[in-house]
C-alpha cells in the first residue's frame, strides 16, 4: 500500500459556519486563515487520516464589531485559544460519493468528538500537473458543548443567537510529491 500526503489549499478551499441570530434567519461567518492535510492510500481515500487548524483570530462575520465581540472571552477566547483543531478518527464511504468522517473537534480548550458528511467532488490535474481532489464537509455542533455559553435574552425571553453551530468546508486538497 502506497501511503500518500495532501495538504489544504487554501486558495481553492473555505470554512463557514452559520448560526440563527433571533431565531428567524442565519448569520454566515467564516475562517479566513487555517490549514491541513490528510494521509491515506494512493488508490482510496477509506480510511484516510484527516487533521485541521482553524486561526481564531481570522473569523470573518463582514462585521467587525461582531468579529472582535466573537473573538473575546465572551465566545472564543482568542487571546487563550488562538485555534479550533480536529483529528480524524475515521473515515469511511457510505454510498457512492458519500462519507462519513468522525474525529475529535477541540475548541476553546474543549475536545468532544464529532461526526460530519463529507461529499467527494472528484479529482483532477491542475494546469502545473498536481493532482487535487475536492470534499464538501457539513455538519452541526452544540455551541453549549464546547463553552460557548454567551447567553443573552431578547425581550420576549428568547435567545439572542442560536445553540446549533452548521458547518460548512469547501477543502481542496493537493497531492504532495
Amino acid at each position: 500500500m502506497a501511503i500518500t500526503k495532501w495538504i489544504v489549499d487554501p486558495v481553492h478551499s473555505d470554512v463557514q459556519f452559520k448560526i440563527k441570530h433571533l431565531v428567524i434567519s442565519s448569520i454566515t461567518g467564516s475562517f479566513k486563515n487555517f490549514e491541513g492535510g490528510a494521509t491515506s492510500d494512493l488508490n482510496d481515500f477509506e480510511n484516510a487520516e484527516i487533521h485541521f487548524s482553524l486561526d481564531v483570530d481570522s473569523i470573518d462575520t463582514n462585521q467587525n464589531m461582531r468579529d472582535e465581540h466573537l473573538k473575546s472571552a465572551d465566545f472564543f477566547d482568542s487571546a487563550k485559544f488562538p485555534h479550533i483543531t480536529f483529528q480524524s478518527n475515521y473515515f469511511h464511504k457510505v454510498k457512492g460519493d458519500h462519507y462519513k468522517l468522525s474525529g475529535l473537534l477541540t475548541l476553546k480548550g474543549i475536545t468532544k468528538p464529532i461526526e460530519l458528511d463529507a461529499e467527494y467532488g472528484g479529482t483532477e490535474r491542475d494546469t502545473d500537473g498536481n493532482i487535487r481532489l475536492g470534499f464538501e464537509v457539513e455538519g452541526r455542533i452544540s455551541r453549549q458543548e464546547f463553552g460557548l455559553n454567551y447567553m443573552q435574552l431578547t425581550e420576549t425571553g428568547g435567545l439572542l443567537i442560536g445553540e446549533d453551530v452548521k458547518l460548512i468546508a469547501n477543502i481542496q486538497l493537493m497531492k504532495q510529491n
